[in-house]
């Protein structure tokens, strides 16, 4: 082993290890006492409301606002979700395309597969999606077209596949 290779071990241990300093120094400052806790960019709320909602989401795929929709619907139905794992078998499962516009207004509603033996649950999904609205602005998207799967309970509650706590 030559001289200058435990130099260079030394040397590179000693980056490493400056750079994990510097890296651990870059942490965010603590916040201020009695200060509001600033909020993540992207979506603010849910806000439950008449109207739905007038806020933004900073999703870029439509798989990413999936989520911002089905937070904005849970907020505005908090008593209509079903709490915890859901039950092996289910009165209904439907899958939907919702279009949204650059405002968050729904502007079309398709079934991928309806539950068409429950009829009264396609209508009532499409009665909540509609009144939700609006929804999120896909902000960076201009429109969204995206789908999500309605999970429902023979009482009448429901959980989105994109929120879901799981099924026994």
């Amino acid at each position: 082993m030559s001289e200058s290779q435990p130099r260079r071990f030394w040397l590179i241990r000693w980056l490493s290890g400056a750079a994990a300093l510097v890296v651990s120094a870059c942490k965010l400052a603590p916040p201020i006492p009695g200060s509001a806790p600033s909020q993540p960019p992207g979506v603010v709320g849910p806000v439950p409301g008449n109207r739905g909602s007038a806020r933004n989401s900073a999703a870029a795929s439509p798989r990413a606002y999936r989520e911002d929709g089905a937070t904005h619907l849970y907020g505005l139905n908090a008593e209509r979700i079903y709490k915890g794992r859901l039950p092996p078998l289910l009165y209904a499962v439907g899958v939907m395309n919702v279009e949204i516009d650059r405002t968050g207004r729904v502007t079309r509603l398709d079934w991928m597969r309806a539950p068409r033996h429950a009829p009264e649950v396609m209508a009532e999904i499409e009665r909540t999606i509609r009144q939700a609205s609006p929804f999120p602005a896909p902000v960076r998207l201009g429109k969204v077209v995206y789908t999500d799967t309605w999970l429902w309970h023979k009482s009448g509650k429901f959980q989105l596949d994109t929120l879901t706590e799981g099924q026994d």
